[in-house]
């Protein structure tokens, strides 16, 4: 089925491309077949289903620091949240954890999670921890490099790839172009600068490869 992604404005992340108020995104199965003003596409494709996202629509997310994420902090599970609390433990903390590969196992698949509630569609590898490996092959997430990653001596790492980013460009693996994978995330923002503002937190939705995998409440 045909679906049209649409917010109050488009970034398509191509410099040489205008942000497109009441922009859209047509999605067929997992790639982007068209891109532009949303009565535009939805006179084109009038069968099309549309799924319309406050705020901004934009790529998915590149995590720069997905190999820091998943190998060197632990995702506490729900269940432990009481103990442990809910945000990623590092250092010490971690060093205290017994962790055999059942447990480091969940901490990854955590990890992925929570980063498709961050927009998040590529992670910075390469990944070659076989239980690493396999988790970040079956969530469906892109492997992409992470050569360029900005450094991790001021802070840990952290879910929201615009922790260290000053602009779209910085964190985004490349342009949403007709044919490329459709991997997109809408946030509850009015623009790029509210977006680099206020953070990744405001994601409301992710789509990867035409599949909708995050949704927020």
């Amino acid at each position: 089925m045909l679906t049209i992604h649409t917010a109050g404005l488009l970034l398509t992340g191509d410099p040489a491309t205008a942000p497109v108020p009441g922009g859209a995104v047509l999605v067929d199965g997992g790639a982007v077949a068209a891109l532009g003003p949303l009565d535009e596409l939805t006179a084109a494709y009038p069968g099309a289903r549309i799924r319309r996202w406050p705020g901004i629509l934009t790529p998915g997310l590149r995590q720069w620091h997905g190999l820091w994420l998943l190998t060197r902090a632990y995702h506490p599970d729900p269940r432990e949240y009481d103990d442990l609390g809910d945000r990623p433990l590092t250092g010490d903390r971690l060093a205290a954890l017994d962790l055999p590969d059942t447990r480091r196992s969940g901490s990854v698949r955590r990890g992925l999670q929570r980063m498709l509630r961050y927009g998040t569609t590529a992670v910075g590898g390469p990944f070659r921890d076989p239980l690493v490996h396999t988790a970040v092959a079956r969530s469906g997430l892109r492997e992409v490099p992470a050569t360029l990653a900005p450094g991790t001596t001021a802070a840990p790492p952290d879910l929201d790839p615009f922790r260290n980013a000053s602009a779209l460009a910085d964190v985004i693996p490349a342009p949403l172009t007709a044919g490329g994978r459709a991997d997109l995330a809408a946030f509850d923002v009015l623009d790029e600068a509210a977006l680099v503002a206020a953070g990744a937190g405001t994601c409301v939705a992710t789509v990867l490869a035409g599949r909708l995998v995050y949704r927020g409440h």
